[in-house]
């Protein structure tokens, strides 16, 4: 059994049960502890303390895996925490505790058959970053190129699949009171994608897709596979220099500045569901880099979702629906889409187009405040005030990643708090794909 000191996640599935289920008793006796006093007018002030912030955040990177992914989510999202805790959890999107250097080694041995000095011209055994199924170490080539190294942690897919045992007992569990609440499709292709991330030669296709996809966007930058130097849990991508968003951000950019970089992340998500229908499902702030070039550097490619035509296409025109103001058959647009409706024509139809008023409010003028912006929270708002109705449209399976892509984009668009015209932005895009349809 490994040392405590490599930093390598606990396996075993009830073992990582039981911490989560004791960091929940400890941060729910919080919230409500901190919640009752606010109802007596004893306390004010944010639910969850700093001290309790530092404990999810120590515990998530510890447990790595679909933990750690989980609570990269949540430090996305601008109305779950104030800024300065947001600040904390946003330390799992690249800072977990890394694993021991002689750890990373043998992987590397294993995988590559030479020692990191053999096989590089130099390798740094201190990580640039360790996120939730490995680090990242910089190296050079013996041709001189310079490169970063991903290095998957021993034992992680047996994590990663205890992580997803527990979720699925749940969802189970939920599913057994009623259609309405059966999300057992939903989770199996959460799974299933979750497991395939631990394919590093299958992020490597996937590389290889999403930079020829983005090729036509020259504002972008996706980093080449070191084909020669990676293997099923080590990845060799060229380096590409920069800080994070969220390091850029903490820099206090211009709003010149602001506006240029929300333009590059609209483009590196939509950009390559309009071209070839992929999509980057996993948008947080960890996997962009603002490039000194000026480029938007793109990383991490496990999550590259494949969506199908008929999605992309429908999908197209409920943008171009959006750009231009005008109406259309929600309803029906849906289900050629996919989505399936156990409740009145009428009904969904009202829902759709509430829920359609709030997303389109960015691209609806030539003029939109993204400090402003209460999307999130008003699509939260409809849904909590409609769980009846929004529980009876279901989105076909797949879906969830195209949903993820757009919403996290939202996330990363709020944070930034760019004012322009993203109505324009939108436009070139769909001028893009058209152009290279034809």
């Amino acid at each position: 059994m490994a040392d405590d000191s490599d930093n390598l996640p606990p396996q075993g599935r009830f073992h990582r049960f039981r911490k989560l289920a004791g960091l929940t008793a400890q941060l729910g006796g919080e919230v409500l502890g901190k919640g009752a006093r606010r109802l007596v007018g004893a306390g004010d002030g944010e639910l969850l303390s700093r001290s309790a912030t530092e404990k999810l955040v120590e515990t998530l990177g510890d447990l790595k895996g679909a933990a750690m992914k989980f609570g990269q989510m949540a430090s996305m999202d601008p109305d779950l925490l104030p800024p300065e805790l947001r600040s904390v959890v946003a330390r799992l999107q690249n800072q977990a505790p890394p694993m021991g250097a002689d750890v990373v080694e043998r992987v590397i041995r294993e995988e590559l058959g030479e020692s990191p000095e053999t096989r590089f011209a130099s390798f740094d055994r201190a990580p640039m970053a360790a996120a939730s199924l490995g680090q990242v170490h910089r190296a050079r080539l013996h041709d001189g190129r310079e490169v970063v190294v991903k290095v998957q942690y021993p034992g992680v897919d047996r994590g990663l699949k205890g992580d997803l045992e527990n979720l699925g007992a749940l969802v189970r569990t939920l599913s057994l009171a009623g259609g309405a609440m059966d999300g057992t499709a939903y989770f199996k292709e959460l799974r299933d994608q979750l497991l395939l991330e631990l394919d590093y030669r299958r992020e490597a296709r996937l590389a290889d897709g999403f930079r020829a996809a983005v090729a036509p966007i020259p504002e972008l930058r996706v980093p080449q596979v070191i084909e020669a130097h990676s293997a099923d849990r080590v990845l060799a991508l060229e380096l590409l220099e920069g800080p994070t968003l969220q390091r850029w951000l903490e820099s206090g950019p211009s709003p010149e500045a602001r506006l240029r970089v929300s333009r590059q992340l609209v483009q590196a998500t939509f950009g390559p569901f309009l071209l070839a229908g992929r999509v980057h499902a996993d948008p947080h702030p960890g996997n962009y880099l603002v490039m000194p070039d000026g480029k938007l550097g793109v990383l991490d490619f496990g999550a590259i979702k494949q969506l199908e035509p008929e999605f992309v296409d429908v999908n197209r025109r409920l943008i171009e629906v959006l750009v231009e103001g005008t109406r259309v058959d929600l309803v029906a647009l849906s289900r050629e889409a996919g989505f399936e409706f156990k409740l009145p024509d009428a009904e969904a139809e009202s829902f759709l187009q509430a829920l359609f008023e709030i997303v389109s409010r960015p691209v609806r003028g030539d003029d939109y405040d993204y400090s402003t912006d209460a999307t999130s929270r008003d699509v939260r708002d409809l849904y909590a005030r409609n769980v009846g109705r929004a529980m009876k449209i279901r989105p076909p399976t797949d879906s969830v990643f195209f949903f993820r892509a757009v919403s996290g984009l939202g996330q990363n668009l709020k944070a930034i708090g760019a004012h322009g015209n993203f109505r324009e932005i939108i436009r070139e895009l769909l001028t893009l794909g058209t152009t290279r349809a034809v």
